[in-house]
């Protein structure tokens, strides 16, 4: 090498080990520095934060731009339902005063609002919904306030809506009425109140009520009530919007708010109602029960308790010498009625119109659905009825069974024999009809109901007397049956098969019905829970009983998941014992938590478990072939191949032709005999097993409601 080269690489070496020698103090200064950055970049970061937060700005690519502070409330709603005009005026000026504070207000006629389309939006809308609800004639709702009553009534009390449906939904109500009728004073306001707490609305302050009466009113007024309340709720709004305390919960007690934060001043006076006035949705005194009422309520055992018909041991015995009703007779028991038997039982029946003194109608669901152009139940798809001429009855509400997933979660009475005075089946159907109507009259200018179907429903074609309870109980049954087809009504008769007696002696209905809950006697003792001790023979007697029919016959297969599912065989057994026309197959409705059954939502099988299982059970019965699906109900139909003619199925009813029949039947009789297939119709191709509608007509628009998971509960 040469001598440069020597020097640079001696060079090198003098460096590489100058820095190997001083390696530590390098070592800190590169720490040092990367500690220093660390810091700069932090205190910047924190300085930009602040500003932000201050200005209300946000950051994009490390430069702020203008953004609007977070909303907390984004505007009022306020509706009124009002006769005299006195809501809409007070709506008219609390909307003037919320726009004083800059605030967007809308003011609502509930007349034109339909809350099954819409109110569950406000659930994410950050609106606060103010209610003036006014009190009418006999603690009724004003006329165009009472289809959103009623709407909010059936929604609190149906499972299927569940208690978060209306979670996010904030409101306040104010009430008018007038405490001269003090039995009903501020009922609409109260109740409006309290349905939607149950549905899992929050109030953001105290329900206030306006009296009428001057000598009452605590302000001299109902305009001074009212004038009070909205200061109140214009203090409480301003509140909201600063995003200083969040809305009352519902569940505060003895008028301390659990709601977190400080309180400020101006909402520090407001009581907050007991969250336990509502534990019992059944309670009458819902706002002024004291102490007292409260242990007198509970000393008589509250409305939710049910005692057997068999228990009632010497109570019994002098009911059955009195022959007391069952019942006590209510012309309204639209949300429960208390039954007296030595003033010892109450029962709960929820939309009910009782009828005598242990009869009942109620509206069904899918006959209102229908109404509105929004489809029909499994029944129209399977049979051709017109859901919305269907009235649901019983002239039983008694029942021998205490079924693990009856919907109505025992709150009827039960028994195995008839023990109570007993009405004339001709006072039952006249005050069937008549309450029907009137039931069907509430829908009378609601929002989708179509005019057309409204006045063909006054007039009722089809009577499901399914209920409640066991109809074919009923001493009178046959008489009641033949004044239905009087009346060119006809009848699907449901029996829990534990009569098979009265099965034999029934007279001809358009289609009887046998419920198969389970296929051998373990599993029916555990999902019916009958009362009978022989209530197997008597269940086989009755499917036997039924293959004796000549009019049409149907199984109810109710699917429980982990319950009865896998008792394929012995369901074919049964199917041939008693030689049913058709099979209706269904998963089980979860009807919500009851202290009388342990069912959840995992039992409920989903569609596709229900039509795995209808197939298998259809490879095991050759004369019965799948013929139709009801997907929305979560039901399937298997029907007897002789109701497949020329290759199509002919699962429907010519109603005209029945009605034919079994008029000449009783003119002749009796010896004038007719069977099933005399008044069969074809099957309309949606309604077929595989089409593509999946059993919905296709006429009708597919509702689906809003802010709600799928529906796996059928009908």
């Amino acid at each position: 090498l040469d001598v440069s080269s020597m020097d640079t690489w001696n060079f090198f070496y003098t460096c590489l080990v100058s820095l190997w020698l001083h390696r530590f103090y390098i070592y800190s200064a590169v720490a040092f520095g990367i500690s220093l950055w660390i810091i700069i970049q932090f205190s910047t970061a924190k300085t930009k934060k602040k500003v932000t937060e201050r200005t209300g700005d946000k950051l994009v690519n490390g430069y702020a731009t203008l953004q609007a502070k977070e909303v907390y409330v984004a505007g009022v709603k306020i509706f009124y339902g009002s006769q005299t005009g006195t809501a809409k005026r007070f709506a008219k000026g609390l909307a003037e005063a919320v726009i004083s504070l800059n605030l967007p207000v809308e003011v609502i006629n509930m007349g034109d609002y339909d809350p099954d389309d819409c109110l569950a939006e406000e659930t994410t809308s950050r609106n606060v919904c103010v209610f003036l609800v006014a009190t009418y004639t006999d603690g009724q709702p004003t006329e165009s306030a009472a289809w959103f009553c009623k709407w909010l009534e059936e929604a609190a009390n149906d499972f299927r809506f569940g208690k978060t449906y209306l979670k996010g939904l904030r409101y306040a109500v104010f009430g008018l009425g007038n405490s001269v009728y003090v039995d009903h004073f501020n009922t609409a306001g109260r109740n409006t109140d309290r349905w939607l707490w149950m549905l899992g609305a929050s109030r953001v302050m105290t329900r206030a009520e306006g009296d009428c009466n001057v000598a009452q009113s605590k302000h001299g007024s109902i305009e001074a009530d009212f004038e009070a309340w909205k200061a109140k709720f214009l203090s409480r709004l301003q509140a909201l919007c600063r995003g200083k305390k969040k809305p009352c919960s519902g569940k505060c007690k003895k008028g301390k708010c659990k709601s977190s934060g400080k309180q400020n001043k101006e909402s520090s006076d407001h009581e907050h109602q007991n969250a336990s006035e509502y534990e019992n949705p059944e309670v009458e005194e819902l706002f002024e029960t004291s102490s007292e009422e409260e242990g007198d309520a509970e000393e008589a055992g509250g409305t939710n308790s049910v005692v057997d018909v068999e228990d009632l041991g010497n109570i019994m015995s002098h009911m059955k010498k009195a022959k007391v009703p069952l019942f006590q007779r209510g012309e309204n028991c639209q949300v429960f009625v208390t039954v007296r038997i030595d003033g010892l039982i109450c029962f709960l029946f929820s939309g009910y119109r009782l009828i005598g003194s242990h009869s009942g109608v109620k509206l069904c669901r899918w006959t209102k659905s229908m109404l509105r152009g929004r489809g029909g139940c499994y029944k129209h798809t399977f049979y051709g009825i017109e859901s919305h001429r269907c009235m649901e009855a019983t002239p039983s509400l008694a029942c021998a069974n205490k079924c693990v997933f009856c919907w109505r979660h025992h709150t009827n009475p039960v028994g195995t024999e008839w023990r109570w005075k007993m009405d004339q089946p001709e006072m039952i159907l006249q005050e069937a009809i008549e309450n029907h109507q009137n039931l069907i009259k509430q829908f009378k200018g609601v929002s989708g109901v179509k005019a057309d179907r409204f006045e063909e429903a006054m007039t009722a074609k089809h009577c499901a007397l399914s209920l409640v309870g066991e109809p074919i109980m009923y001493p009178e049954i046959n008489c009641f049956v033949k004044l239905l087809h009087q009346h060119g009504i006809s009848s699907f008769l449901v029996t829990n098969a534990q009569f098979p007696d009265e099965i034999r002696n029934l007279e001809p209905v358009t289609q009887l019905y046998v419920s198969v809950d389970a296929s051998t006697k373990e599993s029916l003792k555990r999902i019916d829970r009958p009362l009978f001790k022989d209530f197997w023979q008597r269940f086989l007697d009755s499917l036997k009983a039924l293959s004796e029919k000549q009019q049409r016959t149907v199984y109810r297969l109710t699917l429980v998941k982990a319950w009865n599912v896998d008792e394929l065989k012995a369901y074919a057994d049964l199917i041939s014992l008693g030689k049913p026309d058709f099979i209706e197959v269904k998963g089980v409705t979860y009807c919500g938590e009851s202290s009388a059954s342990n069912l959840t939502m995992a039992n409920v099988p989903w569609h596709e478990e229900v039509v795995h299982f209808v197939q298998e059970l259809a490879s095991l019965i050759p004369d019965y072939e799948i013929a139709c699906e009801h997907e929305h109900s979560n039901c399937l139909l298997i029907a007897h191949k002789k109701f497949k003619i020329n290759g199509e199925w002919c699962t429907w009813i010519d109603y005209g032709r029945f009605q034919e029949l079994v008029r000449e039947h009783e003119r002749s009789g009796g010896s004038q005999a007719f069977t099933a297939a005399d008044y069969a119709a074809r099957t309309p191709r949606w309604a077929l097993f595989g089409s593509g509608e999946r059993g919905f007509d296709p006429l009708d628009v597919r509702y689906q409601r809003r802010n709600k998971a799928r529906d796996i509960s059928g009908c």
